[in-house]
Order: structure tokens, then sequence, then C-alpha cells
């Protein structure tokens, strides 16, 4: 049974509603940071088993290791480029933060990744955590991106944004057809702001990124985890990835009704949301793939299971300040 399908907003795409986020995959090579190394040959058996369980969105960006996510997507989906939607970003230049949103770098940047990619066109092309609020809808990075969806070489002018409260400015003000904000059973805050809301009012895709929670909501990652050079979740406090560790246990009673994992639960309460276009949980392994793939058949969570899972999110704090 393949994946379920979801409208990308009002784009007129349809992307399954379980995506794969390609961080990970890009490796650590020449000082990018990821998730660690990676075994390519293990990342292209993940991405051929994506492909095999209806998986048809894919989300990556020139940062991920620095071109090796978008090139290692290029070989795996050489043959099926009419049946997926892939999604890339621009402007971010490295761990650093330091930006470039001019148009030249967004046009040699997009020859690059086309490249890379093995496509003459991107599906979703996304402003990389741009600075929403210092922007108006004429900025120039956006009229680029604009000229580039009239010329065909991207078809959704996208906008990934920092805090989903950005995502009503980058909806309403700004004009994005598509945002990809943080959203989890721990990350609440798309709800909080009214962010979801709004986007569906207004028609855009929404792409969920972290429901995860970097590997957290799994459950198999404890307080004491050590993570190695390269991986970014080395770079959180102590006593942040302690919290992170907890967050599984707060919400047992919950999973527990239903027969499914906690990386299962945690998909398909971000699902529960019509909003939603879909969730882009990274994928290293097959069997994180299958277990994932899983929750779209397992269906969204009931409503009560929705109201309770919201409860538990008001009552705890799950970083270090709301």
């Amino acid at each position: 049974m393949p994946v379920n399908p979801r409208a990308l907003g009002r784009t007129g795409l349809t992307v399954s509603e379980i995506g794969f986020g390609a961080w990970g995959i890009g490796g650590t090579a020449d000082g990018a940071v990821g998730y660690g190394p990676v075994d390519d040959a293990v990342s292209l058996r993940t991405l051929g088993r994506a492909l095999d369980l209806g998986i048809t969105f894919f989300d990556t960006s020139d940062l991920y290791g620095y071109g090796h996510s978008e090139r290692l997507l290029g070989e795996a989906l050489r043959g099926w480029r009419p049946r997926v939607v892939i999604a890339s970003k621009v402007g971010m230049l490295n761990a650093a933060d330091e930006q470039d949103f001019s148009p030249r770098h967004i046009r040699t940047a997009l020859e690059r990744s086309l490249r890379r990619l093995g496509t003459d066109y991107v599906d979703v092309y996304q402003l990389h955590d741009p600075p929403v609020a210092a922007m108006a809808a004429d900025d120039p990075a956006l009229v680029e991106l604009r000229r580039l969806k009239q010329q065909g070489t991207i078809r959704v002018v996208g906008i990934s944004v920092r805090s989903p409260h950005e995502a009503i400015d980058a909806v309403r003000r700004l004009g994005a057809d598509c945002v990809q904000l943080n959203f989890s059973l721990i990350d609440q805050r798309a709800l909080d702001t009214g962010a979801l809301a709004e986007c569906g009012r207004l028609g855009a895709g929404v792409i969920a990124r972290t429901p995860l929670c970097y590997g957290f909501l799994s459950g198999r990652l404890d307080a004491n985890r050590m993570f190695g050079d390269g991986d970014h979740r080395r770079r959180w406090p102590a006593a942040q990835l302690a919290r992170w560790a907890d967050a599984p246990g707060r919400f047992e009673a919950i999973r527990a009704a239903d027969s499914q994992t906690a990386a299962q639960f945690a998909l398909r309460f971000c699902l529960s949301f019509g909003e939603i276009s879909t969730v882009i949980p990274g994928m290293l392994f097959e069997h994180e793939v299958e277990e994932n793939a899983a929750a779209s058949h397992l269906g969204p969570l009931a409503p009560h299971s929705v109201r309770a899972a919201e409860l538990v999110y008001q009552q705890h704090e799950f970083f270090g300040g709301r």
C-alpha cells in the first residue's frame, strides 16, 4: 500500500504525506554539518526503499553536504522524475549561517542544483531561512523566484521559515506559494500562532519539518547519547537534549492506546491537521522508511488523542523557554 497523497496547498502539486527529509544523507564531508558520516550505498538503498513504498516528495538543500544530498537524489531518482516532487533550498551558505539571497546567487545556485539533481526544473524552490520580517513582496529574491517560475525552471515559490510565526508573513505579505516550518508533538507553535490556520485559509502548501525532533521523538535516543563531530545535535546544551529525550514518555499513555511506535504516533499527530501537506522526517536507513511510511496507513489520530497531545504540550516545557 503506497503512502497516502495530499495536495500541496493550491499549487496544483500532489505529494506523499510522508516525505523524505534529505539533510542527513548529505553527510559531513568538507566540514558540512548534519547527522554524522553516512555510507552512500546505504543512502541509495534507503532512497530506493522510499520510492518502492510510494514516497514521492523529497526535500533537500544545496547546503546539505554542500550539494552531496542533491547528487544522491539525482542518482536515486533517475528514471522517476515525472513521478516525484523535488524541493530544494537556496541562500544558506554554510553552517555559520552566512546567507546570500541576491538574484545572481539564486540563479547560479539553481543551475548547480539542477546539474546535481539531473533535472531541468525543481518543483519547489525555497529561500532557506531568509529574514522574513525585513522583506517586502517586491524583494529582489522573490522577484527572481517569480521570474524563474514564469520561465518554468521552478514550479512553486517557497520559503523555509526560521520560526512558525514567520509563516503568516511569508504567505500573507510576501505571497509564498508554500512554506516549510517546524511542527511536532513538542513544538506546536504553528498552532499557537495561528500559522496553520492562516496557511489553510490562503491555500498555501505546508511542509512540516522536524516532526520527530531530530530523532528524539522516536524514543530511541537518551540524554546520555554522545553525538560525533559534524552532528548538529552536539551543539545543543545537555539540558535541552535531556528535555527532548524525556519527551516521548510524556505522551506514552496516549500512544499506548493504539498499536504504534513512538515515531508513528508523532507523525500521525502532525498528519491529523489537514493544513499539513507533508511531513519530512529524516531517514538514514530502510527500516526507518518502512516504519515512517506505515504511519500513513494508520491514518490521523482520533480527535480525542489530538486534544490529549495538545494538553500535554501546554502543560510542559520542551524547550529552554517558550
